[in-house]
């Protein structure tokens, strides 16, 4: 056990290190960074301020037991809310359809952490998706995680209502492992950021034995359950790969998922293609440099 927990302890070390913390403004309030989405000699710094959407508050989250947000997730906040993906997303879930007004979309996350990325969908629904009601939930094996994101959604909402702006519909956070919780066919968006940094070994999913563990080591499995991949960093993605042709919606379904350069994207992307002749799948979103060895991308599966 001792072995096993140095080197989580090292692997979080180098996790937290890689990774830049988010940017702080006036006031403490924290913004979504840039990163390549959006050409910044074009924009003054005020134009990239008010361009950028305030991320959510995870200042409750302890982070001893849930993964903080770091560069990962503000690259999917900046690609999801990015010209490009707006016009994607809102012409895909556009309101009217043939004369006929079209269902609520449904967005999942899967592994929602601090719940800072879902929070921020769901505060900025109308935005993103050109409508409000957007049904969103989460899932997380972490039952610490699921209860610091429905705080996390909670704040951004009410913040959205103090400011009367409109939100999705959150209908919660499920504890499970990847889309086990998950109805077939059911998901329009899917979002996902894995567990991608590249491990010996991946660690097992938390068990009713974890209670005779000390709460240091209880803590320590959890936050390597956040970031150790396995081989490649990709053994818990390709399962939930494996499970995308059966759980997106047939018609509009699509998901976003972060990998890093050592995940090997083409490959991943090729592999992709092979699940289901129908799928197409691009990159949207790069970190655009290197952060440590990581040089992170954000790709999109559709029909």
């Amino acid at each position: 056990m001792d072995t096993e927990l140095s080197l989580s302890r090292c692997s979080l070390e180098q996790r937290h290190q890689f990774r830049a913390a988010s940017v702080n403004l006036a006031g403490g309030r924290k913004f979504s960074r840039f990163f390549s989405l959006v050409p910044k000699h074009h924009l003054s710094a005020s134009e990239r301020l008010e361009t950028m959407l305030p991320t959510p508050s995870t200042s409750h989250v302890d982070y001893e037991r849930i993964y903080e947000p770091a560069e990962d997730s503000f690259l999917l906040l900046d690609t999801i809310s990015s010209e490009s993906e707006k016009a994607f997303l809102q012409e895909r879930f556009k309101l009217q359809v043939s004369g006929n007004v079209s269902s609520s979309p449904l967005v999942v996350e899967v592994g929602t952490g601090s719940g800072v990325v879902l929070s921020f969908v769901h505060a900025h629904a109308e935005l993103i998706f050109g409508r409000s009601d957007i049904l969103t939930a989460g899932v997380d094996v972490n039952r610490h995680a699921c209860k610091a994101t429905a705080v996390t959604v909670s704040i951004a909402e009410k913040e959205q209502q103090e400011q009367v702006k409109s939100h999705g519909f959150y209908i919660g956070n499920i504890l499970g492992d990847l889309s086990t919780p998950i109805r077939p066919g059911s998901v329009d968006v899917l979002i996902f950021n894995p567990p991608y940094v590249p491990t010996p070994d991946l660690p097992a999913l938390p068990g009713a034995d974890d209670v005779e563990q000390t709460s240091y080591e209880v803590d320590s499995h959890l936050l390597a359950l956040s970031y150790a991949g396995g081989a490649d960093g990709m053994e818990t993605t390709d399962r939930l790969l494996d499970e995308l042709p059966n759980i997106l919606s047939k018609d509009r379904g699509c998901a976003y998922i972060l990998l890093c350069a050592q995940n090997k994207p083409e490959e991943v992307k090729d592999r992709v293609m092979s699940l289901d002749m129908n799928f197409s799948v691009e990159t949207v979103g790069t970190s655009g440099k290197k952060a440590g060895w990581e040089k992170l991308q954000i790709i999109r599966i559709w029909r």
